[in-house]
């Protein structure tokens, strides 16, 4: 009988112990070279309440991918740079002035029958931050940027005050009233030739690959950082398309520029007039020898302007400042004179001529003759 009892405790103990195992919770595996829990990822410690959601309890990322996004009331910018637009004279057929091929400066929102499109027309853009994110705000002179053609808008982004740009925030629609990353893609310039051999002269035909490193991709969910750029359309009379991006990538300071695209729509051919001669790109300017548009077309862009930087206004590529001179009026007093447009460097004659040939007028603020001068 002792026999028995002894056996009898044993299966009942075996058969508790199975029990225990069973309702224990499966072994979890480690990353490959850890060992124990310390291996495995902790999350801070959060206060939970109604308002906290199970990611920011967990720490896990949220299914959408992202873990921050722009704000909903984004900072109005401070300065708006203006752009020529064509919405007076688009209507003929042409461009009222500020489309230079030399400097990479177009002013061509027109298809290429030189039918105008409102939505490819820049009007203004400024910059704005908050504590995590600077914002482009570019506006339009159309309220409608989901119109056909399909308009590419970009940001080129120089870091470095050169003329070279260095990124590219580019966004094709649909374009949502609200940010969104699906859309928007940027890109880099990993050899360093966005912009040719000279950043304010043409260099055609070069032989280069513009923006060719794609370092974020917002329609998959393979980045380094989801949430890294957004676009998104204010709709209003005048819409603005707004991009959004991480101060913590950019750094303080940079140049930025401005861009609407329908045409070629290929930034590895960026800056266009180093890879497409001034002949075959045409000209949006009536008397212009070039006019109409050839192969470049449906394209509007501005100059570069300085954020965070101590801008002289001589920075390659950037809006060159007026001067009004001061003039003394019979009575002796000082008076604001004409204004003046200030050359940009390295653009030569001197001084308003007339140029060889044709007989038109040289302009210094575009470097280029048959043109009138811009003065914003």
């Amino acid at each position: 009988m002792k026999k028995y009892k002894i056996l009898y405790l044993y299966v009942a103990f075996t058969l508790a112990l199975n029990a225990c195992a069973a309702l224990a919770p499966a072994n979890r595996t480690n990353p490959p070279g850890s060992t124990g829990a310390d291996a495995l990822p902790q999350a801070e410690p959060v206060a939970a309440t109604p308002s906290t959601s199970q990611s920011e309890v967990t720490g896990m990322v949220p299914l959408t991918g992202h873990l921050l996004t722009p704000a909903g009331n984004a900072p109005d910018p401070t300065k708006m740079v203006d752009d020529v637009e064509s919405s007076g004279t688009g209507p003929e057929g042409r461009a009222p002035y500020g489309d230079s091929y030399k400097l990479n400066r177009f002013e061509r929102p027109f298809l290429q029958d030189m039918t105008y499109v409102p939505d490819l027309d820049i009007h203004k853009f400024g910059v704005s931050e908050d504590e995590d994110w600077y914002y482009i705000s570019i506006q339009l002179i159309g309220d409608n940027p989901n119109r056909e053609p399909a308009i590419n808008y970009g940001a080129e982004i120089d870091l470095n005050a050169d003329g070279f740009g260095d990124y590219m925030i580019w966004a094709h629609p649909p374009y949502q009233d609200q940010w969104d990353t699906s859309n928007v893609q940027v890109f880099q310039d990993s050899n360093l030739d966005a912009g040719g051999m000279s950043s304010t002269q043409s260099d055609a035909v070069f032989d280069g690959d513009g923006y060719d490193a794609l370092v974020f991709d917002g329609s998959t969910q393979e980045n380094a950082d989801p949430d890294f750029a957004w676009v998104r359309w204010i709709s209003q009379e005048a819409a603005i398309v707004q991009f959004a991006f991480k101060k913590s990538w950019s750094g303080p300071a940079f140049m930025v520029g401005v861009v609407s695209d329908a045409g070629l729509k290929d930034i590895s051919k960026y800056d266009y007039n180093d890879y497409i001669t001034n002949v075959d790109a045409g000209s949006p300017v009536r008397d212009n020898k070039n006019y109409p548009l050839g192969s470049l077309y449906a394209l509007d862009n501005t100059c570069w302007e300085p954020y965070g930087i101590r801008s002289t206004g001589f920075e390659p590529k950037a809006c060159q400042p007026i001067i009004v001179p001061v003039v003394k009026t019979p009575s002796g007093e000082d008076s604001e004179g004409e204004a003046a447009v200030v050359q940009p460097a390295g653009c030569t004659p001197d001084s308003p001529t007339f140029c060889e040939g044709d007989g038109t007028q040289w302009y210094p603020y575009i470097c280029d003759c048959g043109q009138t001068p811009y003065i914003p």
